[in-house]
């Protein structure tokens, strides 16, 4: 790291002046501003006054001795930081183990020699100015992430509630404006737009619990839930979409099963994994969900029938750093962000996620859950 050694001042303290003048010269040579004191009291006023980088501090003065102002300053919150070079000619292990338990960054012995002073000096610097560089970068990262924060806040309150309007405003003009009333081209463009918007909500819901999670402000609140009632819950809602490619979306199963678990989380789960399987499966294909009791855990399949995945994409798949994504069988877009939200969620919850899948044939994700006690 380069130094500009003009952007750092050093105290000198020392009762004897010609120690004083010598110091000065050599580091006004150096082009470090300078600061002086011929006692401990002047010292402990002067680092008030003059708030220096570095002090050069003698240990054997008459009116308080160097351990003594080393010990002030660092049992003082503003100038704990600041680095202390001892100049003494004190050289027993006694002297210098008592000089570091006070505070002693180095020590320097009289009579000093030139280099070494002006190495040992610059040393400390170095590290004084990497410290600072270090506060500026977390000043700049603590700006950053609060406008990151700000931006997300955008996201949720500005962009997700009017898209979420316009999505339930497109499911019903569906529901109501059959290709029969509206013409097959029209249909065609409402569903199109209503395919949209479905999967732009779905992504800043994602973003938004992701980055909730990444930050460590995503709450677990773990409950005893019924699964089988949730699972029919969210297939309810993606009964439409499914309709929209002629899938068959349906559960198989057991009527009841209490599961330990975050319920908003297990939510999401589902949803980005039944939203994968009707992006991913062809027109008249089925989507079939289960769940079955193993030991005191609950597993819970997405089997479907579509495209599948090819060796390479399996490989990537559920890896934060590859963040794979393709095409649906619509050309759908996928940011591959749901599924790492999916492996995060579960993990949260104290389960495990993992898939089958083969090219052509389909794919099967499964994950499990703790059963409640």
């Amino acid at each position: 790291m380069e130094i500009n050694s003009s952007e750092y001042k050093i105290l000198i303290v020392d009762d004897v002046m010609s120690n004083v003048l010598l110091l000065k010269v050599l580091l006004t040579n150096e082009k470090f501003a300078i600061a002086t004191a011929s006692n401990g009291t002047q010292a402990l006023a002067q680092v008030d006054r003059e708030h220096p980088d570095l002090v050069l501090l003698d240990v054997m003065m008459p009116d308080m001795s160097g351990f003594e102002v080393a010990q002030r300053l660092k049992s003082n919150p503003a100038t704990k930081d600041i680095p202390i070079i001892f100049l003494t000619a004190l050289n027993s292990t006694a002297d210098i183990v008592k000089g570091f338990q006070v505070g002693a960054n180095d020590f320097i012995s009289k009579p000093f020699n030139k280099e070494e002073l002006i190495t040992r000096v610059y040393h400390q610097i170095s590290l004084v100015a990497a410290n600072r560089t270090i506060l500026q970068q977390n000043e700049e990262l603590q700006h950053t992430v609060e406008g990151r924060d700000q931006l997300y806040s955008v996201i949720s309150h500005d962009l997700r509630s009017p898209i979420g309007s316009i999505k339930m405003v497109l499911n019903m003009l569906i529901l109501n404006l059959p290709p029969e009333k509206i013409g097959s081209d029209m249909y065609e463009l409402l569903t199109t737009a209503n395919q949209t918007t479905e999967d732009v909500f779905a992504l800043l819901d994602n973003l938004l619990k992701w980055t909730k999670s990444q930050i460590g402000r995503m709450n677990v609140v773990i409950q005893d839930f019924d699964l089988v009632e949730l699972l029919n819950g969210v297939i309810e809602i993606f009964a439409m979409v499914a309709r929209t490619k002629q899938i068959d979306l349906r559960y198989e199963g057991v009527n009841r099963l209490l599961v330990t678990a975050d319920m908003d989380m297990v939510k999401t789960i589902v949803r980005n994994l039944i939203s994968n399987a009707i992006k991913f499966s062809s027109e008249g294909k089925e989507i079939v969900l289960r769940a079955i009791q193993k030991g005191s855990e609950v597993e819970v399949s997405v089997e479907d029938h579509g495209c599948g995945i090819s060796e390479e994409g399996q490989k990537k798949l559920l890896h934060s750093d590859s963040h794979f994504s393709t095409f649906g069988t619509k050309n759908e877009e996928g940011s591959g962000l749901g599924l790492l939200l999916c492996s995060d969620f579960i993990k949260k919850n104290n389960g495990r996620l993992w898939f089958t899948s083969k090219e052509g044939q389909g794919s099967t994700f499964f994950f499990t859950l703790p059963t409640a006690k």
